[in-house]
């Protein structure tokens, strides 16, 4: 069956990094773009950043552009999101997505920035 599957969130101080992965199965990684999102309290699911299938291509929401980085490795059948300088208001619950034939959702991991 399909899984995405996030880790790496947790607890940072502002100006602090993490680095989540998304383990991916049950479909062909490697043909799907993949997304993260997050959703902060009370608020609704943003798009924070994408990658085409081929890695070449990236995208990300003029929020974290400068900070944050999205890369896959298709023979791990991993997306990452490197999260650089850290800001209270990226706290949020982050989702991984893949979009292709299907569309498909992991689970979340927090991610809070906090002195």
């Amino acid at each position: 069956q399909v899984q995405l599957v996030e880790s790496g969130g947790g607890l940072v101080q502002p100006g602090g990094s993490l680095r989540l992965s998304c383990a991916a199965s049950g479909f062909s990684f490697r043909s799907y773009a993949m997304r993260w999102y997050r959703q902060a309290p009370g608020k609704e699911r943003e798009l924070v950043a994408g990658i085409s299938s081929t890695g070449i291509t990236t995208n990300y929401a003029d929020s974290v552009k400068g900070r944050f980085t999205i890369s896959r490795d298709n023979y791990k059948n991993t997306v990452y999101l490197q999260m650089n300088s850290l800001k209270p208001d990226d706290t949020a619950v982050y989702y991984c997505n893949a979009a292709g034939m299907g569309v498909f959702w992991g689970q979340g991991t927090q991610v809070t920035v906090s002195s």
